[in-house]
């Protein structure tokens, strides 16, 4: 179950998030789980086989608002790297970078 302890245990600064949510703990977690579900995550994996990389910095870059509103710092983390590399339009593996935010995103999905 997703609770802003387990959050806080898994790295997030829900003291932020929270704020942002007028410390209105259900409403930040309704928030969360969209953000978690956001279509964006796929999206960006489907865009980057195709070498698109303004519309995958597009994807990115809106991700990491969503999630770094939210405080979600593993995954915004995460998140923030790839959209580094795809603003300065690198030609790289993405797969890698791909994997570290599935992997974090999974942390906290799973408690859904």
């Amino acid at each position: 179950m997703l609770t802003v302890d387990k959050m806080k245990e898994l790295g997030c600064n829900t003291q932020e998030g929270l704020g942002r949510c007028l410390n209105n703990e259900m409403f930040y977690l309704n928030l969360v789980q969209m953000g978690l579900k956001d279509e964006g995550f796929e999206k960006l994996e489907e865009i980057l086989k195709t070498n698109d990389l303004d519309k995958g910095f597009e994807i990115a870059h809106g991700l990491k608002g969503v999630i770094g509103n939210l405080a979600i710092t593993p995954l915004y983390n995460a998140i923030s790297e790839i959209t580094e590399e795809l603003r300065a339009r690198k030609q790289i593996d993405y797969a890698p970078l791909l994997a570290k935010i599935k992997e974090n995103r999974e942390k906290f999905t799973s408690l859904l």
